[in-house]
């Protein structure tokens, strides 16, 4: 009876170990972005241990990494349920709670997954803190106070450290992200991760080769740590676009970091998603028609597909698929939805509305509504924005071109807002310019547009043509007053201007688009002025007619 019991434990032993030393394995699988290999090993787990609520939750956390929020619920609300270490799987809920913007909902989550736990049981708040920091709506103090505390409680427990290091990183407190890593690393220099750490601050530094020799010490410690290959791919193409001459040869190295990458991280539907992600920054979209082509192989039903799909048509002029695949992938309410779905989908329906003859106002209106959401998704994507304004201000389509300038000048940290507000205002007027009664709606755009043009002369007060458009609008607004002001402010700052310039025929025009628009608000009031204004007219052109006509008529 003794031997069996003997025996009995030793089995149980022998197959908690085994268990533990899987669980390990799908961890470092984690961290390596294999997370097939993970997944595979975390399901064998589940299967032999139903009970085994930390590897649902594991299992779950690749789901989410993976973007599917379906399944990672499903691996979520079974693990509530186990016996052993359920209480992590709140956790998750707690994830998919904060990217859907429902903080309370998280935050009772949370606390249900840590009841029970003690002062020194650590991973649960090295988790939450994950979650506030890698959430679609992160909240970087609140994750830097929860793994800080951690941290006093255990001030060498690496895992901490790692997590604190990622909060201070995405904070913008390069400093103190740098610590955590130096010493995450300095506790155990098998910490790949936390090495690797280091050289992303350096990359986002902009301090590419510094960047480069960090993430080199990286593979001189294990050549195939994949993640680190990945950092180099997106090295490479920051480094290209601050160095236009070398643009091609970053690219093509970039490019080169990431089938390391994806080489390293067994081509699973996942990889391949990362390199279609790092085309598109790249701009390589026949290699990203190829690569979506591949992954419609190996999964015909993802809907991620759809986006690659229709980014590579907008790209490759085939602006219907473009427009039905992505239509298709933002209509799942399941789908993680970014603001450049929406983006494309205007950009597609634009495209498409241009080519039509004759144009097809309907299709513009209804691009316009995409871009309006992509921007309230993601105000960085103003910045593309204008691209598709000036096409409809070149078709002299002013009143959608002011709709999507007047998006764009929403978010003041463009490079080109100060020219999109000029735009802005100047499409606004070309819209009203010849209409005899304006609407309350058109009378409140050209008071926007006056303001527009305070913000451009605010920043540059030599731009003449600010104070031109604003003499313009005041004269639709019917305020000669400040008609003559703008008139008289135009005139002054052109005549800064040298020689040549002044002598050109644009400038020419203005400027007795000027003079003959003074004379005539001055004839009734001082007909000395209104002369004087006629003359610098004909002292320009001799010939022009209208402004002998006022003449003869003041005499």
């Amino acid at each position: 009876m003794k031997k069996v019991f003997i025996y009995t434990v030793a089995t149980l032993f022998s197959v908690f170990l085994g268990q533990a030393q899987d669980i390990k394995q799908a961890k470092i699988a984690i961290d390596a972005e294999q997370y097939e290999k993970a997944k595979n090993i975390l399901e064998t787990i589940s299967t032999a241990k139903p009970s085994d609520g930390y590897a649902k939750f594991l299992l779950g956390n690749v789901c989410l990494l993976q973007g599917d929020y379906s399944a990672a619920k499903k691996h979520f609300d079974e693990g509530i349920k186990c016996s052993t270490k359920g209480n992590f799987t709140y956790i998750g809920l707690g994830y998919i709670a904060l990217d859907k913007g429902d903080k309370a909902e998280a935050e009772k989550d949370f606390a249900l997954a840590t009841q029970n736990s003690g002062k020194k049981d650590l991973e649960e708040t090295v988790y939450i803190g994950k979650a506030y920091t890698y959430s679609d709506h992160p909240d970087y103090k609140k994750a830097i106070e929860i793994l800080s505390n951690s941290r006093l409680v255990d001030p060498a427990n690496t895992t901490v450290l790692l997590a604190l290091g990622d909060a201070y990183k995405f904070n913008k407190k390069q400093n103190n992200a740098y610590e955590c890593y130096r010493e995450a690393f300095r506790l155990d220099n098998t910490l790949l991760r936390a090495k690797m750490g280091l050289g992303t601050l350096i990359k986002n530094a902009h301090n590419f080769p510094v960047a480069k020799t960090s993430f080199d010490e990286v593979i001189a410690l294990n050549p195939n740590y994949g993640p680190v290959y990945r950092e180099l791919a997106e090295t490479e193409y920051l480094w290209a676009m601050n160095d236009a001459g070398k643009y091609d040869m970053h690219i093509s190295k970039g490019l080169g970091y990431y089938e390391k990458y994806m080489s390293l991280t067994d081509y699973s539907l996942e990889s391949r998603m990362r390199h279609a992600d790092f085309l598109i920054l790249a701009k390589d979209y026949k290699a990203l028609e190829a690569e979506a082509n591949e992954m419609s192989k190996l999964d015909k039903v993802n809907p991620r597909i759809y986006r690659y799909l229709g980014y590579s048509a907008y790209y490759n002029n085939n602006f219907d698929t473009a427009i039905s695949s992505l239509t298709t992938f933002v209509s799942n309410p399941s789908n993680r939805v970014i603001a450049r779905d929406y983006y494309y989908i205007g950009a597609a329906k634009l495209s498409k509305a241009l080519n039509a003859t004759p144009i097809d106002n309907l299709e513009v209106d209804n691009a316009i509504l995409d871009f309006k959401k992509a921007f309230e998704m993601s105000p960085a994507i103003a910045s593309e924005l204008p691209e598709f304004a000036k096409k409809l201000y070149d078709k002299k389509l002013y009143i959608q071109a002011a709709t999507i300038y007047e998006i764009a000048i929403a978010n003041p940290e463009t490079k080109s807002f100060l020219m999109d507000n000029f735009y802005f205002a100047s499409s606004v007027y070309w819209a009203c310019n010849g209409i005899e009664n304006l609407s309350p709606q058109q009378i409140e755009q050209l008071k926007k547009a006056d303001v527009a043009l305070d913000t451009v002369i605010a920043a540059s007060p030599s731009t003449q043509d600010a104070y031109l458009f604003k003499a313009r609008i005041q004269v639709l607004l019917k305020n000669d007053i400040l008609v003559t002001k703008n008139y008289e402010d135009f005139i002054a700052t052109a005549n800064k201007k040298d020689a040549a310039e002044l002598s050109t025929k644009g400038m020419k025009a203005k400027l007795m688009e000027a003079y003959n628009n003074l004379g005539v608000i001055y004839s009734n009031t001082d007909k000395v002025k209104a002369k004087d204004s006629f003359t610098k007219t004909l002292g320009i052109d001799p010939a022009n007619q209208y402004a002998i006509d006022q003449l003869k008529s003041l005499k």
